[in-house]
């Protein structure tokens, strides 16, 4: 197996977009999909300070160009004029990628990964030396795009590998936070309601077609400071941004606040392929529930999330699949997860 560069008709759209710019869908895993205006100048400037952040170097490309990650892969090869290896797989298989990895000439090299990919790339390497020695040569794998699961990055450290979380969106190029300390010229602040603000130079111009969503969304302060408002929930701690999940992520059930990102916190800490969502019900208005790939004991895991949570947190309702649905990109796809507990329609 060889060495497999980019075509070019992926590459180029993104180098013509450096300079002219790009228009990219968001992720659409809890809402319907927007598309994001971003200018040429945000893309270098997002790779700049990824540079900036973790050095000049190769980069292997295992995201779809469809999101922003993936173009963000290219587009740092671009601005830096460093090598780009195509190492997309659909599904992605982490022997092919570790072979890869084995593969590349000597220098410096990136990845960037979702945690998905990152779980099966750490389960295969845990029982393969040969690809726990592959995955040491890259200088940095850049994994974000969702919540990490709990003793993902320490399973991964455990091996050897170099991981940065990173966190970011279409709305800013990209990562603009990496191990919870913003990079390059981003600022962070936490708003009254404890959401995240987010101002860079990277940030999007527009959402194309909805100015009331831009205007609400956008906003530029006394100072003229440009901020994004973000629906994601957080903290700074000495400098350093904790994620505490979205704010469409809490639920109010019987008038009380109740968070799904804790309760897959819980059901990850207990070892489950499960994610929780919610239903309404006409006595507490949103009750949880839980999809998972196993069928679960319902008794012990109300208990579990009860005791660790609250009363108020205990699923209602229980679903099992063969496979928790996922987005192109792999993250989970919680509009489709969500449906599959939705009562059916009378």
């Amino acid at each position: 197996m060889s060495v497999v560069t980019v075509p070019a008709d992926d590459v180029n759209p993104i180098r013509e977009a450096l300079d002219s710019g790009i228009t990219v869908d968001t992720s659409g895993s809890t809402s319907r999909p927007k598309r994001v205006r971003l200018s040429g100048g945000a893309l270098v400037a997002s790779a700049r300070a990824t540079t900036g952040a973790i050095g000049r170097g190769g980069w292997i490309l295992a995201l779809p160009l469809t999101y922003i990650a993936g173009i963000m892969v290219v587009a740092r090869t671009l601005v830096d004029d460093t090598p780009l290896v195509d190492a997309r797989r659909e599904p992605f298989d982490p022997r092919v990628f570790a072979r890869t990895i084995g593969e590349l000439p000597e220098g410096v090299w990136f990845t960037a990964l979702v945690p998905a990919q990152l779980v099966r790339l750490v389960d295969f390497a845990e029982g393969d030396t040969v690809a726990r020695d592959a995955l040491r040569r890259l200088d940095r794998i850049l994994v974000g795009g969702q919540a990490t699961p709990a003793g993902l990055i320490e399973r991964a450290t455990g091996l050897g590998l170099q991981v940065t979380r990173t966190y970011g969106s279409a709305e800013t190029a990209g990562g603009v936070v990496y191990d919870g300390r913003p990079i390059g010229d981003a600022m962070i602040r936490i708003a009254p309601d404890n959401s995240i603000d987010i101002s860079s130079s990277t940030l999007a111009d527009e959402y194309v077609g909805d100015p009331d969503l831009t205007e609400s969304s956008f906003a530029v302060d006394d100072g003229g400071v440009r901020w994004w408002r973000t629906t994601d929930l957080g903290a700074v701690t000495d400098g350093v941004l904790a994620v505490h999940g979205r704010a469409d992520d809490i639920i109010i059930t019987g008038g009380i606040k109740v968070s799904l990102a804790d309760i897959d916190r819980v059901l990850a800490d207990a070892g489950l392929d499960a994610i929780a969502t919610w239903f309404p019900d006409e006595t507490w208005g949103q009750v949880p529930a839980v999809v998972s790939t196993a069928e679960l004991d319902r008794d012990a895991i109300r208990l579990l999330i009860e005791t660790t949570l609250s009363k108020e947190s205990r699923p209602y309702r229980f679903v099992t699949v063969d496979t928790l649905p996922r987005l192109e990109s792999g993250k989970i796809d919680r509009r489709a997860v969500r449906a599959l507990v939705e009562p059916p329609q009378t």
